[in-house]
């Protein structure tokens, strides 16, 4: 019997033992898509408590925490910060099998050194020893992230954000690790939701540019792609929970531009097509700038409307989408490659039954002598767990190159989510260790450790490009 989550967790045989502690465990991380606020990096915040720097918008633990039976109150309502981290340790408990279990435990291991497991009884010892250590000059927010290595962070940034805490961070000298942007337009895409004709008044204030026409829009827009590249800005994100595309031209797009933009409500076919105009604007940009561009297909958000009416968006009611995404991606894809202005582009889906049809698609749009220029990204949100990370790893490597993989994102607002890097590591290392003890590849330990760093940082590393 194996001791829980010892030095060998997760590592299921001796290759991957050697894999993980020889190449992957002391490799830096980039970290090329979180959530982290600019300003408390810039600030060093101090927390409070464990409530505040483990709970304070974590929806992935709110949600358990509800199908626990806990009470709203101690989860977003106004219990005291203890009261929900009781809370959250009698949940704890309960949460075997879910992956927050096991990255429960190894954020204490490995950020407090606590090696005793969370629970009702131990819970308030763990208060303690955690809160006296956050109280000390050692445990701030650049601690954390000095302390896992992290070596690049891009943060998710709206287009009309002035980025005051990038540019500090930029002159900062005492801080090593390089903070960017991520150019984030859902709000420009999104002209039936409320809230439209205001973000374009903060589009135009923040360019210095009347928008008055599409023309106009797009030309702001440009100017802010131009501003974050400036600001070390490589990175675009974008959020297409409703996979749409059509053929179309920029004088079609203009027409349902302006209807938004007096306040109509555009119909279905002319939101497809005003998307799909100003993403293939905005694809070309990100190309001449050689910037990175990321899909995340198919979350279906805020599915509890009393909730959003009370608690907003971003509270842990979103789940996963199952709209049909072959065509319209492959047509979107294929509408920048017929311009060669395809750039190098990451693919994720919230649905897992949109494996196959990412990595396959991926491979056809590869080329220009860039090593996995289109990449199958990382499990995802309800996937990154064990079993979802080694389905997207098993796929891609089914139909694509895994070894050309860039690996693991931390996608969350939570200083302590480094450690996801390692459980995804580890998981790497048993993935090719079966194949070694399997017989299905060479016992090369030094050629296979290669493959591991390279997945693990080097990849990544190499395909952004990060000044």
């Amino acid at each position: 019997m194996r001791t829980f989550m010892d030095e060998n967790f997760l590592l299921e045989n001796e290759t991957a033992i050697r894999l993980y502690h020889d190449y992957a465990k002391d490799l830096p991380i980039i970290d090329y898509h979180c959530h982290l606020s600019p300003k408390e990096i810039y600030e060093n915040k101090k927390f409070k408590n464990i409530t505040d720097i483990w709970l304070y918008g974590d929806h992935y633990k709110w949600r358990v925490m509800r199908t626990n039976g806990v009470d709203e109150e101690y989860i977003t309502g106004n219990a005291s910060d203890y009261d929900k981290f009781m809370a959250w340790a009698k949940t704890v408990p309960m949460l075997i099998g879910n992956p927050l279990y096991n990255w429960t435990h190894l954020e204490l291991q490995r950020f407090f050194g606590i090696q005793e497991v969370l629970n009702e009884q131990t819970a308030p010892g763990i208060w303690e020893k955690v809160n006296a250590l956050l109280d000390s000059d050692e445990y701030r927010a650049r601690d954390f992230i000095r302390n896992s290595k992290v070596n690049v962070v891009c943060t998710t940034d709206d287009p009309t954000d002035s980025l005051e805490y990038h540019l500090k961070l930029r002159d900062d000298t005492d801080f090593e690790t390089k903070v960017f942007p991520s150019f984030r337009p859902d709000k420009a895409l999104e002209i039936n939701k409320e809230g439209f004709t205001e973000w374009v008044g903060k589009l135009q204030k923040v360019s210095g540019l009347k928008i008055d026409s599409y023309e106009s829009f797009l030309e702001a827009l440009k100017s802010r792609v131009e501003f974050f590249h400036s600001v070390g800005g490589r990175v675009s994100d974008h959020a297409l929970d409703t996979m749409m595309y059509a053929d179309t031209s920029e004088e079609e797009a203009k027409t349902y531009f302006e209807r938004a933009l007096s306040g109509e409500k555009v119909s279905v076919e002319g939101e497809k097509i005003f998307k799909s105009y100003t993403l293939t604007f905005l694809g070309k940009l990100y190309a001449k700038h050689e910037w990175v561009m990321q899909f995340h297909i198919n979350a279906l958000r805020n599915n509890n409307s009393r909730m959003l009416k009370e608690l907003g968006p971003d509270t842990g009611y979103d789940s996963m989408n199952d709209e049909t995404i072959a065509k319209p991606l492959a047509r979107l894809l294929d509408s920048l490659e017929r311009e060669n202005a395809l750039p190098k582009t990451i693919l994720y889906s919230l649905n897992p039954k949109d494996n196959n049809t990412i990595a396959a698609m991926i491979g056809n749009f590869q080329g220009g002598g860039v090593p996995g220029k289109i990449q199958f990204g990382t499990a995802w949100w309800f996937n990154d767990t064990k079993s979802g990370m080694l389905d997207q790893m098993q796929t891609l490597a089914n139909m694509g190159v895994f070894s050309r993989f860039i690996g693991m994102l931390t996608d969350s607002r939570s200083f302590l989510s480094y450690t996801r890097h390692e459980y995804f590591r580890r998981l790497v290392c048993t993935f090719i260790g079966n194949w070694v003890e399997n017989g299905e590849v060479p016992n090369d330990i030094e050629f296979l450790g290669g493959i591991v760093e390279g997945i693990s940082y080097q990849n990544a590393k190499e395909y952004f490009d990060f000044e």
